[in-house]
C-alpha cells in the first residue's frame, strides 16, 4: 500500500511545539495549499492541511519557521480517534510529517513578525488531555510509546520504516559509484542496452 504526501504551502500559524510527560517533542502546525485551479469566479480555493511533527524534526521545524513561512512537508496520512471531556468520539485525519524543507530565506523568514501565540519552549503538553493520567483520554495514546521515526541510524531514510540500512540499488562502494556518476563525464550506454 502507498500512503505517501508531498506538500508545499504556507504557515497559516506559528508552530504548536509541545513536549510529553517523558520529554517527546510534538509539533502541531497547519500548512495553507492552493488548488491547482480555480473556480468559477476565477478565484483559487485554499485547502488548510493539519500536521504533526515529533522528535528533533519538531524541535527544528518550530525554531527555523514562522507564520507564513513557505514549507515543504513529505509525510503520509494518519487517522486516530479519541474521547473528549464531554465523552464524544473525536475522529482526526492529519498528515504525519516525517521530513521538511525551508522553501524561502532565511532572512525572510527572520523578517516576519513572530506571533506571541508560538509554544516553542513550553515543557508539556497540555491540549487534548495529551499525557494524562486517564489513557482513555490521550488522542495520542497509541502513538505516545511508539516512535515512528525511531532509528539507530539517522543517514537513511528507509531506516524508520524497517527497511533497514540495505539499498537493493546499490553496488558496492557508493563512494565510488557517485565519484563516477556525477563528475559530468558521459556514461557509454550501447543502444542494445536501451529498453525503447
Amino acid at each position: 500500500m502507498i500512503n505517501n504526501v508531498v506538500l508545499v504551502g504556507r504557515l497559516t500559524r506559528e508552530v504548536d511545539l509541545r513536549y510529553t510527560q517523558s520529554g517527546i517533542a510534538v509539533a502541531n502546525f497547519t500548512v495553507a495549499c492552493d488548488r491547482n485551479f480555480r473556480n468559477s469566479q476565477g478565484e483559487t480555493e485554499t485547502d488548510f492541511i493539519s500536521c504533526v511533527m515529533w522528535r528533533k524534526s519538531a524541535e527544528n521545524f518550530a525554531k527555523f519557521t514562522r507564520k507564513g513561512s513557505l514549507v515543504g512537508i513529505e509525510g503520509s496520512i494518519q487517522t486516530r480517534n479519541y474521547e473528549n471531556q464531554q465523552g464524544q468520539r473525536v475522529y482526526v485525519t492529519e498528515v504525519l510529517a516525517n521530513n521538511f524543507s525551508l522553501l524561502e530565506p532565511k532572512s525572510v523568514t527572520e523578517s516576519r513578525p513572530q506571533s506571541n501565540n508560538n509554544s516553542y519552549g513550553n515543557n508539556a503538553y497540555q491540549g487534548n488531555n495529551f499525557g494524562s493520567s486517564n489513557q482513555n483520554q490521550d488522542p495520542f495514546a497509541s502513538q505516545a510509546n511508539q516512535d515512528p521515526f525511531a532509528s539507530n541510524d539517522n543517514s537513511s531514510p528507509f531506516s524508520a520504516g524497517g527497511f533497514g540500512n540495505d539499498n537493493p540499488f546499490a553496488s558496492g562502494n557508493n563512494d565510488q559509484n557517485q565519484s563516477s556518476n556525477n563528475d559530468g563525464s558521459s556514461i557509454n550506454i550501447a543502444d542494445d542496452d536501451l529498453p525503447f
